[in-house]
């Protein structure tokens, strides 16, 4: 009877704790540099933490599967290139993508176009999303339309000028929400929450 109550009991707590982030995720080398150095830390660190390459270098073209240490979703990505040059992605979203693409080809650019899925559980009422090099947000994406729980919409952008983009959300409770630099060329669909 006993074991039966403890069951029942770890059964109870196992359904109402958070189910663990899943932030691992792909990282393409499509600069044609050699990566000699990957740092990925939680965006609400300061601090870099540890080379995750340890004693091995990302040839162009290759990728490395990336199981940050903590389960932020939002994390913050730095590479070191052969050479001692240094670039960061700030705010990436690791739990809705599965590939992170530091490159693409000539111009700094794929298609980053994408299918926006509304994941929130909240009816979108306005939807904006630009280039991260765009000064503005543009129009509202959804005009004089809303975006129900569930739902999604294509959204188009020019291609082969940046892959990464920033988002802007406006719920109908009247909550907004941003998220700035998010890498879209290596998906097809963004589950936003």
């Amino acid at each position: 009877m006993r074991t039966r109550i403890l069951l029942v009991l770890g059964l109870l707590l196992a359904s109402v704790l958070p189910a663990a982030a899943q932030n691992r995720f792909n990282l393409v080398n499509s600069t044609g540099q050699t990566i000699e150095q990957v740092f990925v830390s939680p965006s609400r660190l300061t601090n870099w933490g540890s080379d995750v390459l340890g004693q091995n270098v990302l040839p162009p073209g290759q990728s490395v599967w990336i199981v940050p240490q903590l389960s932020d979703c939002v994390l913050d990505i730095r590479v070191v290139y052969q050479g001692g040059r240094a670039e960061e992605r700030r705010q990436v979203n690791a739990c809705s993508l599965s590939r992170v693409v530091w490159g693409g080809g000539p111009a700094g650019g794929g298609d980053p176009s994408f299918q926006f899925i509304n994941s929130s559980g909240v009816v979108v009422n306005e939807l904006y999303v630009s280039l991260s090099t765009d000064q503005n947000w543009g129009p509202d994406r959804l005009g004089r339309g809303t975006l129900p729980p569930g739902a999604s919409m294509p959204v188009n952008l020019p291609a082969g000028r940046s892959c990464t983009v920033d988002i802007r959300v406006v719920y109908a409770d009247g909550r907004a929400l941003e998220r700035r630099r998010v890498e879209t060329c290596s998906i097809r669909e963004l589950n936003f929450r």
